[in-house]
Formats: structure tokens, sequence, C-alpha cells
């Protein structure tokens, strides 16, 4: 019999239940989303949403999935990173479940299940992997048991790059999708920072200068939006090609949140035909945070005896991808 695992995901604005078997079979993908009347994410208020849906979430996981909690055989969870309050109150739910049905708990970092439900969802073996997200914007490859970090944002990701200039263009949170869709009506290149520093990125100068040509300098919206995307994403495209031609792997692989940007495909698509390399994009229904893919990946840890006790199982707001150490082999 399959083992069967129920992930629990609440880094940040999220809070999903994710039930998926050893055989990568996912029973379910719930999840809740905080949206903020008014500005960014507020932690408190995220983790509020987050204890207040819980339960419902929960069992909303279990009825689709067909099964009850007696009959999971890991409890997985977000250990980190990602906001405090949100990392805590998920944690909490994944302990007293781990307690009440007495079953092991593993605790999953969550830029690698980001990178690991990609993997198991395109079939890719040993790709270098852009991870592009409102919390994090990181370019990694597998080298000597981690997944190394060739380059990375040096003050804020992507998505939240393109959230940011949305909220000050009037656009309601999340930005990012909406940015993408007037960027698709802008005509006019407007010169922007261009910010690579080796081979990690600034975001914070872009945005502070697009505001500016749409503020100050009266650009057009929609020219804005699409002058930011190109230099955003032209930035993000130069950086992995690096990586791929550094380390000769064969397969590119986008995953989150913005990997569902289509623009940012178009062109990483080119850069993988250039390199001779396959290119693979993370399926939408799992792009975004999710639970499905801290379940996948905590029966990979959990396969390889990676269970915490609930005493030490404290969450790390800055636990970083290349900390972890990975048991399986990419051969």
């Amino acid at each position: 019999m399959p083992l069967i695992c129920l992930g629990l995901e609440g880094t940040a604005h999220s809070f999903g239940a994710g039930i998926v078997t050893s055989e990568g079979d996912i029973l379910a993908n719930e999840i809740s989303t905080y949206l903020p009347i008014t500005g960014g994410i507020h932690p408190r208020e995220a983790a509020q949403h987050h204890s207040a849906v819980a339960s419902q979430v929960l069992q909303s996981a279990l009825l689709k999935a067909g099964i009850s909690g007696e009959e999971l055989d890991v409890i997985a969870f977000s250990q980190g990173p990602g906001l405090g309050p949100c990392l805590r109150t998920t944690a909490v739910v994944a302990r007293a479940l781990s307690t009440l049905f007495d079953i092991p708990l593993v605790g999953v970092n969550h830029c690698l299940a980001h990178v690991e439900i990609g993997r198991l969802l395109t079939g890719t073996k040993d790709p270098i992997t852009l991870y592009v997200s409102g919390g994090n914007t990181i370019v990694s490859a597998f080298a000597d048991k981690r997944y190394r970090v060739f380059g990375e944002t040096i003050d804020i990701p992507i998505g939240n790059a393109l959230d940011m200039f949305g909220r000050e263009a009037g656009l309601q949170h999340p930005g990012g999708p909406k940015v993408e869709v007037l960027a698709r009506k802008g005509k006019k290149l407007v010169e922007l920072p261009y910010i690579v520093k080796g081979m990690d990125l600034s975001f914070s100068g872009l945005v502070t200068a697009a505001i500016r040509k749409l503020k100050e300098e009266k650009e057009q919206l929609e020219d804005v939006c699409f002058s930011l995307q190109e230099y955003a994403f032209s930035m993000l495209v130069e950086v992995t090609e690096r990586a791929i031609a550094h380390t000769q792997k064969k397969e590119l692989l986008l995953t989150g949140g913005v990997a569902q940007n289509k623009r940012l495909q178009e062109m990483l698509g080119e850069v993988a035909k250039d390199q001779e390399v396959a290119f693979f994009t993370v399926p939408k229904e799992v792009a975004g945070d999710n639970g499905a893919m801290i379940a996948w990946t905590g029966i990979l840890l959990y396969k390889y005896g990676k269970i915490i006790d609930v005493e030490k199982s404290l969450v790390d707001p800055k636990w970083r991808l290349e900390a972890v150490e990975i048991p399986w082999s990419m051969e």
C-alpha cells in the first residue's frame, strides 16, 4: 500500500492542505488565500486567516481525498522560510494533528517543496531551477547533496516587486497577474535600471523607477507594465542562462507563483533553445503556494527517516534552501 501524507502549507498568504501518495498521486489540494483589503500581506492578519480557515480547509481536503485522518501515514508542514506568525500558526495545526492521530511529523523547507513538486509533475531529473514567487527569487541546481544557490535577489523577490508596483498603480493585490495583462497592451519600452550584480539581482530600484515613470513622468500604465516585465525578466534570464552555461545541466525548470507568467515562460523558452536544454514549467495548479508540494516533499523526507519530534518542531522564518541536506539521488 502506498503511503499517504497530509501536507500543510502556511508560509505567507495561503493556507493549504494537500494529500499525496508515495506514488505521486495528488488526492487533494485545497487552498484558502488571504487577500488584504489594502496594501500588501499583513503577517498577523494572514496568520489569523490561517487559524480561522484551517479546520474547513483540512476537512475539505480529507473529503476530496475520500479518507479519514486515521488513514494518514505522515503529517508534513512548511517549517520555513516564511512569515513568522503564519509559520507558527500552521505548525500548531500540524503538531495537533500529529499528536491526535499519533502520526510521524516532518518539517519541510518551502523552497525545496517548490522544486520537488516541479520535478515530480514535469518529470525533470536534475535541472537548473528558477524559482520565482512573492517571497523568493532563486536560481539553484543540485550538487553534492544540496540544492546550491547560484543566484538570488539581494533585496525584494520578483513577485513582491510586481505586487508593490501594482499597489502603487492602483491595482488590487496581487498585482503581478494584473501587470502581466496590462503589459500585453504596452507598445513603448520605457528606460528603467537594469541591476544584475554578478549572479544576484536587485529589484527595489527597478520598482522605484517604474513608479516614478508612471506618477511623475506620466508614462502610460500599459507601457510601464510592459517595460517593468521586460527589464525584470531579462535580468532573471541572464542569471539563469549563465547558471546553465556554468553547470552544463540539460534541463531547465521554472517553478513558483510567478512561473505562471507567459512572457517569462516565453523568454526562458528562447534561452533553453539557444542553450540546447529541455525547458519545463510547473503546472499552474501547483505553481503558487500549496499543500500538495509540502505533502510530496514530506514523503520524500519521511522515506529517509527525516522525522522530527513535536517538541523540536520550531519554525525557521529564514531557513535557506542550501541549508537542507538532500538524502535522495538525482540519478
